[in-house]
């Protein structure tokens, strides 16, 4: 379960990383251990499910783990992950 106040602090920490890389999900994960970080872009995300929440630069999405298959998921009570997907400008 990913509650919304920690979703904003994920994305405050992201943010603040500057541009988002490696080093982002290293710090993510060091901060957020027992959850799932991945980076990509926006642009590969899927249309249909719109992003948890949204920033200038990126959007996250959550990731679910139900069924023990990973998959994209607009439900926080199944997130056990997040994707940081960057936006181009």
């Amino acid at each position: 379960m990913i509650v919304p106040e920690t979703l904003d602090k994920i994305a405050s920490a992201a943010a603040a990383s500057g541009e988002l890389g490696e080093d982002t999900l290293l710090a993510l994960k060091k901060t957020w251990p027992d959850l799932r970080f991945t980076l990509c872009n926006d642009d590969d995300m899927p249309a249909r499910l719109p992003a948890a929440l949204q920033r200038q630069n990126f959007n996250l999405y959550l990731v679910g783990g139900g069924e023990h298959c990973l998959s994209l998921t607009d439900d926080p009570l199944q997130a056990i992950g997040v994707v940081l997907a960057c936006v181009d400008h």
